[in-house]
């Protein structure tokens, strides 16, 4: 059994004792921290927390306890049932919500569930926020309402169909193309809400051809969740059969999107925000951001375009954070994750879905044609295992010392950027290990500098 406490929000593995998984005495405690906190540090008087939850198996079970929590703590609930990441974001600015919460474990097997908690924004709580919580919840200095203090529930399942609607009404999605370009498209949303909405999206956009695959929402994942190739061998197979135009990967929470070409190769998870990113930038010239361990590509196009590039620290918020900043246009995560602000500032795979079908209808190339356009990278990942004893901040000032001839960035980890290669280390804040990205032009470039760090890392623990 596993428990999770970050930042980010609580995340664990579903029965065991309570503090050894996400038990309902765990999920009640963090639920009731969560909205204290939120208490003082809203700035809407609505009194009101939005609920929304992918189709994993304990969901329903996590839902009731999460709401009858916040009716406790006196707040009133918009449950939006099955809803996407992105959705849920969504419903909390629609209606002007004091913070939201997302029942989810994104791209973690079956047995996990998590809080995804946000702000009166729509946005993740950032690290200062994430541990205010965390201490609430430590000290359990939180009080329940009275009887007649008590919050209500209203249920509200229309905002898949109002995420769909701001998806449709942006100027750079063009619907009259996409119908015309007479796709077919294939989806695999792994068993969970993607499986209702995707399609949905699509029909939305014109699209007749639709092949479904695990878009069932029962929770029994077809296949490990997470959209990486060894896990995506099915729409693989099908797409090298040459039935579909493009296939579509969403993880169950639909923050994150890949890209299946129509031979069946991987677009890369990385080229979905380049992609998209240069269809943004060639109509609206602008800043970009991603974080540190994303792929060079983006900053590539970005600069291609005459515009600014800047990177972020690992982790939603703080590309949010560096886009506001920036005024960035565009921005996102190389996992897949697309930020486009003319929607809303989070993570979202229905944008990228429609950005991406309008840049191939327009273009009237394959996807494998619109790929070979990019510059070529390949990232490869290791890591490092730790022990109780190992220094990880003594190791990173050592690696930042051994290589400060290089270009270095220290604002999550280490990252050193040589003329045609980077790498990346940071210290995992889920697992006891130090990650390490490294990007080249070729995979072996790749695997080689992350070996030689590696090297280097086991030489000084």
């Amino acid at each position: 059994m596993s428990l999770i406490k970050s930042i980010s929000g609580i995340r664990g593995t579903i029965g065991g004792a309570s503090g050894n998984g996400l038990s309902p005495l765990d999920i009640v405690k963090f639920v009731s921290a969560y909205a204290e906190f939120i208490r003082t540090a809203t700035t809407k008087t609505s009194n009101v927390i939005v609920v929304g939850r992918d189709a994993r198996l304990s969901g329903g079970m996590v839902e009731r306890l999460v709401v009858g929590t916040l009716m406790g703590m006196g707040f009133d609930v918009v449950n939006i049932g099955l809803a996407s990441t992105p959705t849920t974001e969504i419903a909390v600015v629609d209606e002007n919500a004091c913070g939201g919460i997302i029942l989810t474990a994104s791209h973690n097997p079956r047995q996990w569930n998590a809080l995804k908690l946000l702000n009166d924004r729509g946005e993740f709580l950032d690290a200062e926020q994430g541990r205010k919580v965390l201490e609430i919840a430590a000290a359990e200095s939180f009080a329940y309402a009275d009887v007649d203090s008590l919050g209500h529930e209203y249920v509200n399942t229309t905002y898949n169909r109002k995420h769909i609607d701001k998806v449709l009404a942006l100027k750079l999605v063009d619907r009259d193309a996409i119908a015309a370009a007479n796709f077919t498209v294939a989806v695999d949303a792994v068993n969970s809400v993607g499986g209702v909405v995707i399609p949905q999206l699509l029909e939305a956009l014109g699209v007749k051809n639709i092949i479904k695959l695990y878009c069932e929402p029962t929770g029994n994942f077809g296949h490990t969740p997470e959209p990486i190739p060894e896990n995506l061998t099915d729409i693989a197979s099908l797409m090298k059969e040459g039935k579909a135009d493009v296939g579509f990967v969403v993880d169950p929470d639909v923050d994150r999107l890949a890209i299946i070409m129509e031979n069946g190769e991987f677009f890369v998870e990385e080229y979905t925000l380049v992609s998209v990113a240069d269809y943004v930038l060639s109509h609206t010239p602008g800043s970009t951001v991603s974080n540190l361990s994303s792929s060079r590509a983006l900053r590539d196009v970005t600069n291609a375009h005459g515009c600014q590039y800047t990177a972020a620290a690992v982790g939603e918020v703080n590309v949010v954070t560096e886009m506001r900043r920036t005024g960035a246009v565009i921005g996102g995560e190389g996992n897949g994750g697309v930020i486009y602000p003319e929607c809303h500032y989070g993570r979202d795979a229905l944008v990228g879905v429609a950005l991406f079908l309008t840049l191939l209808a327009k273009s009237g190339k394959k996807v494998s044609e619109l790929k070979k356009g990019y510059p070529p990278y390949e990232i490869a990942k290791t890591k490092v295992e730790l022990t109780p004893d190992i220094d990880v901040d003594k190791i990173l000032a050592a690696v930042k010392e051994k290589y400060s001839h290089e270009q270095i960035t220290d604002i999550d980890g280490v990252k050193i950027d040589f003329a045609d290669s980077w790498v990346h280390l940071r210290k995992s804040n889920t697992e006891p290990i130090i990650r390490i990205y490294a990007e080249a032009h070729t995979m072996e470039k790749a695997e080689t500098l992350a070996a030689d760090i590696r090297k280097v890392i086991n030489e000084l623990a």
